[in-house]
């Protein structure tokens, strides 16, 4: 059974920093795109980021281009967003997620082509 479980959401004030964790169990995440979307209450899920799984490409959503980063350890299994220079509308439950493509496409951005998904961790931003 595969298992995402997430690890440092919180509490943090405007413009302060947090990163997140992803570890997998129970199947490798080497050969897999890994992504970070967020979900806001009464909103649909939206892409963050994402990284593949050759050659480490990354791509991110125009709102947390330079303020934020993704990175994977794959001797660890486990995927990072490092999030800078946070801001109160970042406000959001974060997700990561695998998806069975080596390489970036056009279904990165769709979280219908995920195929695990975490249990999803709260992050507010104070203003």
């Amino acid at each position: 059974q595969v298992q995402l479980v997430e690890s440092g959401g919180g509490l943090v004030q405007t413009g302060g920093s947090l990163r997140l964790s992803c570890a997998a169990s129970g199947r490798t995440l080497i050969i897999d795109t890994m992504g970070w979307f967020r979900q806001a209450p009464g909103k649909e899920r939206e892409f963050v980021a994402a990284i593949s799984a050759i050659a480490s490409s990354t791509t991110y959503a125009d709102s947390v281009k330079d303020r934020f980063s993704i990175s994977r350890d794959n001797a660890k299994n486990t995927v990072y967003l490092q999030m800078n220079s946070l801001k109160p509308e970042d406000t959001d439950v974060y997700y990561c997620a695998s998806q069975k493509r080596s390489l970036l496409s056009v279904h990165t951005y769709d979280e219908r082509q995920y195929d695990y998904w975490s249990q999803g961790t709260q992050v507010t931003v104070s203003s």
